[in-house]
């Protein structure tokens, strides 16, 4: 596949996290392996008691910049910024990171998963280019003992800066690699011992110039890795708010229509639009990129898949 970009939430590097106004009341389901009860439960209450000041919201968001609310949205982290630049420096966020740049051809060394994660054994879930991380943050403050997470992000000091968070926040099923996901992602995901159940591309490094196409993260190559490793019954979440590239990784998925189903042909309460991208994020948190650009009036186009049993 060459060495391509992983990519990255495009995540406003300063803002702070809040309860989502839109997000929907739903979390993915993952099967054989259920999120617990009380960890879906706690995801539910949180959103319906946000959204029940919906209208109160509606009228401060009309005051309030995009940095502003996605510091609302993920406000309830409570990160501490004050120490974070000490341990790390100053994080500026490089857009469109070229994949094939000397620096980014290494390989990520293989953790121990058990020195890493205080169960390795749980259903893993890979977020590919996770920009600052508090998107896997809020998930894995709501389920600590169900499900653990990996961020895989190519801008090293960001998943430095995020792993810090994690230390900060005592979240012991939640680690950040700097990782080149196309050259690293399968011996990464292979070498854990718990199943893989989901991994999710939310909003790529959109690489518009056509001769830079080949950079864009979402190639043949990953996505065969991707639905290998799947469990059966595991997901594929992708998510852009730039049309092209949404189509471009739609297309990839739709190939592999002998191992993935789209979520509508499993579950018909999971309601698409005319044009087959699904109407609500059914994650129970927007990221940062989703929020800036519904802010700007940009269409999310989302996609979910599911392995088949």
């Amino acid at each position: 596949m060459g060495s391509l970009n992983l990519c990255c939430h495009r995540a406003l590097p300063n803002a702070r996290l809040l309860p989502c106004s839109s997000a929907i009341n739903n979390v993915i389901t993952i099967k054989p392996h259920r999120l617990s009860s009380s960890s879906s439960s706690s995801t539910f209450n949180h959103h319906r008691h946000f959204c029940n000041s919906s209208t109160a919201v509606a009228s401060t968001a009309k005051q309030l910049t995009s940095p502003e609310l996605v510091a609302l949205e993920y406000a309830d982290l409570n990160l501490n910024y004050d120490n974070v630049s000490q341990d790390v420096g100053h994080v500026r966020i490089r857009q469109h990171v070229n994949p094939f740049a000397p620096s980014f051809s290494i390989p990520a060394p293989v953790p121990n998963w058990s020195q890493v994660f205080k169960d390795s054994t749980l259903p893993l879930m890979v977020d590919i280019g996770s920009g600052s991380g508090r998107f896997l943050m809020w998930l894995a403050k709501r389920n600590p003992d169900s499900q653990n997470y990996l961020g895989l992000e190519i801008r090293q000091k960001l998943a430095k800066r995020a792993e810090f968070w994690v230390k900060e926040l005592s979240l012991h099923n939640l680690h950040f690699m700097f990782a080149n996901v196309t050259i690293s992602f399968k011996e990464l995901v292979s070498a854990y011992p718990g199943p893989l159940m989901l991994v999710s591309i939310l909003c790529p490094d959109p690489h518009f110039k056509k001769r830079h196409h080949k950079r864009r993260v979402v190639q043949k190559p990953l996505v065969d890795s991707i639905v290998k490793s799947l469990m059966p019954g595991g997901q594929v979440f992708i998510q852009s708010d730039v049309l092209e590239v949404a189509v471009d990784m739609r297309d990839r998925f739709d190939a592999e229509s002998d191992l993935l189903q789209h979520i509508d042909t499993i579950d018909p309460s999971m309601q698409c639009d005319e044009e087959g991208w699904l109407v609500k994020n059914p994650m129970g948190i927007r990221t940062e990129r989703e929020i800036h650009a519904e802010f700007e009036g940009a269409k999310i186009y989302r996609r979910l898949y599911q392995k088949l049993i």
